[in-house]
């Protein structure tokens, strides 16, 4: 979805630019740790330096070695994800990676990988491909399991018995850029990282192997090849160095079990976005709004302000307006959100992390200034999968 702007005039993306730019290079971080030696393989961690460290050891041939003798019994478990037909799957809308995690066919991978598909097939390593059908999902936790009628024997893999510790090696599997069921390595840097982002899922495991996308939903396996976590998303760090990031998963997670049950749980949404050149202003501190509103006029009390509407969502039903510029860049129209029952919110992320805190069918009522007036919009939250658009 792009910006929205008024009818016939286009907003000047060089009086933004200069402004977007210094916002974008104040805003905070991704919090870190200070610096640790190079971590090695320990009982649980005790200390938050010890749970996160900022680059580690690279591997040595010995590990390597071990990640490498698993290769030929990982990928043979693993598959990848189609959103297409099996037989009509020329051209998948989608793909991803996946697990096989049982004799009789279960396949534990990303929710975003098979968000809003009407039709999934999964391919294993001899390139046979079979229909796939959801058994349950978490949206939140970005986790989903399918079943697969896959041949008796077919191999699949344990998941673990514990978590893992950082600095433990890792081996990944999966179809990152298209490729098939390719392996990378890399070692644990991170236990519990969280992304800063409510549409993001909290406490991922951390990594420095090389994945891209196509890899998400893939296992992430242990020295012993038990799988530790599915991936779920990259980051860029400064000089373009990938970092990796995958939910944990062990026997006893809970959320596989109900993933198991059948159940499916859907992301609370109202259905707005922060798209185009405002994109990367979700963090917002209230003295960047404040710099901002001198160019746009958003006014003087500092909140989130949204640049689209999904069609026939809560927010659409309770009329609230996305972001309008006119062609000098200047507000013409827009809602300026501050509060979410009564919490004071100051931008984007804390307005998406207020509303993680309902459920689907959970009332709220928005503080919101209009033209600089003040108002109260109630409107009820929907599951993300329930979204038109």
């Amino acid at each position: 979805m792009n910006l929205k702007r008024a009818p016939g005039v286009l907003a000047r993306p060089a009086l933004l630019a200069p402004l977007l730019t210094a916002l974008l290079a104040a805003s905070p971080a991704e919090a870190q740790t200070t610096p640790a030696p190079a971590a090695t393989p320990t009982t649980t961690p005790a200390t938050p330096q010890e749970r996160r460290v900022r680059s580690a050891a690279p591997l040595s041939a010995a590990e390597q070695a071990a990640l490498q003798a698993l290769v030929s019994r990982v990928r043979p478990a693993t598959v990848r994800v189609e959103q297409c037909r099996a037989t009509q799957c020329d051209d998948p809308d989608g793909l991803g990676s996946g697990v096989l995690i049982s004799a009789d066919g279960l396949v534990l991978t990303a929710y975003h990988v098979i968000q809003g598909a009407p039709d999934l097939s999964v391919q294993l390593l001899g390139k046979t491909r079979y229909p796939a059908q959801v058994v349950g999902y978490n949206d939140q936790d970005d986790l989903a399991l399918l079943r697969v009628n896959v041949p008796r024997g077919t191999p699949f893999l344990p998941l673990a018995a514990a978590r893992p510790a950082v600095g433990d090696t890792a081996l990944a599997v999966g179809n990152g850029g298209g490729a098939f069921l390719t392996p990378k390595t890399g070692r644990l840097l991170g236990l519990d990282s969280d992304p800063g982002r409510a549409d993001f899922p909290p406490g991922t495991l951390e990594m420095n192997a090389p994945l891209i996308p196509g890899d998400s939903g893939g296992p992430v396996v242990n020295v012993k090849g038990e799988v530790t976590g599915i991936v779920s998303y990259i980051r860029m760090t400064p000089g373009n160095r990938p970092r990796s990031y995958a939910v944990p998963v062990t026997t006893t997670d809970a959320r596989v079990a109900a993933l198991k049950r059948g159940e499916k749980r859907d992301a609370p949404v109202i259905g707005i976005g922060l798209d185009g050149v405002f994109s990367g202003l979700f963090y917002l501190p209230t003295a960047g709004f404040q710099e901002l509103t001198k160019l746009l006029k958003l006014g003087e009390t500092p909140g989130a302000f949204f640049t689209s509407v999904s069609r026939g969502s809560p927010a659409a039903q309770a009329g609230l307006k996305p972001l309008v510029l006119n062609g000098d860049s200047q507000r013409v129209s827009g809602d300026i959100v501050t509060a979410v029952n009564g919490k004071r919110i100051v931008n984007f992320a804390e307005f998406q992390y207020a509303v993680r805190a309902y459920q689907p069918g959970d009332t709220v009522t928005l503080s919101v200034l209009r033209d600089g007036k003040p108002l109260e919009v109630k409107l009820t939250l929907v599951g993300r999968s329930k979204l038109s658009n």
